[in-house]
């Protein structure tokens, strides 16, 4: 308990590595900007790797009785023609199904379990504004409020992080083909009930089954909003109805440019995540792009993997070398993987004419071998490198 950790950002990264720390005995405040975490449209994708930490922690059978709705696999329809393309049936794995639920619940549950910890503190309306320096090491926060010193800050403050632009850490970027809208649609009875994607005449839909409502991301090309906004919100509701023709008298739900959130896809990484008393991790380490709705889920690894490393409280630079070492090989292969479908798939569909044209060869190889399913199965529902948790239990 003499150790004090700080911790910039209260999402999946921060929340569950405050958690981890305060069980194992350490003192750990997590500062969150907002008030609340009721922020729509952001990942609300908890996957079976995700849900093994839970169960390890004895928490995931508290967890699926939230409100939730299960996806045991992914599907593509391309014109009239649906391709399987993910099928979580087969990894293995204690639960083998996406838990759709809302972000804010899921981070009110580890918040709700990280309280019982007597040296965890979470502080609401508290952003790290930038680092306290001593001698060249991190050595706490600045806030509104006035600075906090810590053993150890962790930047969990997202992919526009303001402590790692403090502490001069090179991004290295890949590059982003698109970016995505993000809106509502409501949800009927007689509707398919498969979270699917859907790719149309230019166009790509994906659809996420949130109980009430289908939550819709519509991808575009990079930069090309005001383009779209041009075009006018008919031309847009035209062409989400091209995409999705059973909700096509939905439509007029989308009743302004209000409802319609732009995230701007961005898929980078750090070459170093850590400096003297300073460690990234989360988007802030690698911003991910929404492709597999991974990002939720390798934030969690980055926090479990840095709970092993640093629940003992040496923060030396060695072991925060050692927790990037952990994460930088998952991270490049997913990131590698995102890439991979950003350019050879959904950059060809945003191009293409008609929907006559031929469905990417990759679909037709998913839907024709079933083994190869395998494979995007297991980068989405468990990663690249699976981590447990190691870090005890030891405060009351």
């Amino acid at each position: 308990m003499q150790k004090r950790v700080l911790i910039a950002g209260g999402g999946p990264a921060g929340m569950m590595l405050g958690l981890l720390l305060a069980r194992a005995g350490l003192r750990v405040t997590v500062l969150e900007k907002h008030a609340d975490f009721l922020r729509d449209f952001r990942g609300d994708t908890i996957h079976p790797s995700t849900l093994q930490v839970l169960h390890e922690l004895g928490l995931a059978e508290a967890f699926l009785r939230l409100p939730h709705t299960k996806v045991p696999n992914l599907a593509a329809r391309y014109g009239d023609r649906e391709f399987p393309i993910v099928d979580l049936h087969g990894l293995g794995t204690r639960y083998p199904f996406i838990a759709m639920i809302p972000q804010w619940d899921f981070l009110d549950f580890l918040a709700q379990h990280a309280r019982a910890y007597r040296g965890f503190e979470l502080r609401l309306q508290t952003e790290a504004t930038g680092l306290v320096l001593e001698g060249g090491r991190v050595t706490g926060v600045n806030t509104h409020s006035g600075p906090l010193a810590a053993d150890l800050v962790v930047a969990a403050d997202g992919r526009h992080s303001t402590l790692r632009a403090a502490a001069g850490l090179e991004v290295l970027d890949l590059g982003a083909p698109i970016d995505v809208l993000w809106f509502r649609l409501s949800r009927r009875a007689g509707d398919e009930a498969q979270t699917m994607v859907r790719f149309g005449r230019g166009s790509i839909v994906v659809m996420l089954d949130r109980g009430e409502y289908w939550q819709c991301a519509f991808v575009i090309g990079k930069g090309a909003l005001d383009e779209v906004k041009l075009r006018g919100l008919d031309a847009f509701r035209a062409a989400v109805a091209r995409a999705m023709p059973f909700a096509a008298e939905r439509m007029r739900e989308i009743a302004s440019w209000d409802q319609v959130k732009l995230l701007t896809v961005q898929v980078n990484r750090l070459r170093r995540w850590y400096r003297e008393g300073l460690l990234c991790i989360g988007d802030a380490a690698h911003a991910m792009s929404p492709v597999g709705g991974v990002g939720i889920n390798l934030a969690v690894q980055d926090a479990v993997a840095a709970a092993n490393v640093l629940w003992r409280g040496d923060f030396s630079t060695a072991r925060l070398k050692a927790v990037q070492e952990r994460r930088n090989f998952p991270t490049r292969v997913t990131q590698r993987f995102q890439v991979l479908v950003q350019d050879r798939i959904l950059s060809r569909v945003l191009a293409a004419k008609a929907d006559s044209e031929r469905p990417p060869l990759v679909l037709n190889l998913l839907a024709r071998f079933s083994f190869l399913r395998r494979i995007p199965a297991r980068i989405v529902g468990i990663g690249v490198r699976p981590e447990h948790v190691h870090s005890p239990a030891v405060a009351a």
